[in-house]
């Protein structure tokens, strides 16, 4: 897992219901905790693009509800900068599930809609089946 370069505003915090934008049964996530948080005391930690999360399956296919899944959020609606000083920010807030094992692939086959290429570059196996990379 490479560092990100951009400067990208913590947006969802512990607590909070992301999409998933994939095609592995999830449709809904309650993030459960953000993997390397580091914030201050008594401040919820958050989680933005590019980072990992331990999320609930609130809504999906019958096998996977009630789970805790690995996931990658892939975008968010709060802009954040780039290092060339352009701002990004997306229509929505979206996760991928991984699989269980440590190999940080995606669960599904498709990812619908954009990504951000924090998350691309952070993670190759969610660029390798991403149709768009903004």
């Amino acid at each position: 897992m490479k560092p990100v370069k951009a400067r990208i505003v913590k947006s969802l915090p512990r607590g909070a219901y992301v999409e998933t934008c994939d095609n592995s049964g999830a449709k809904l996530l309650y993030i459960v905790s953000i993997k390397g948080a580091k914030t201050v005391k008594r401040r919820y930690p958050a989680a933005g693009v590019g980072d990992f999360v331990i999320a609930s399956v609130r809504k999906g296919l019958p096998e996977i509800r009630k789970q805790l899944v690995p996931a990658v959020i892939v975008r968010q609606k709060k802009e954040y900068r780039r290092p060339d000083g352009m701002r990004i920010k997306f229509e929505d807030n979206a996760a991928v599930v991984l699989k269980e094992d440590k190999s940080n692939t995606p669960r599904g086959t498709i990812i619908k809609g954009p990504i951000a290429r924090e998350a691309a570059e952070r993670w190759p196996g969610i660029a390798k089946i991403a149709n768009i990379i903004v």
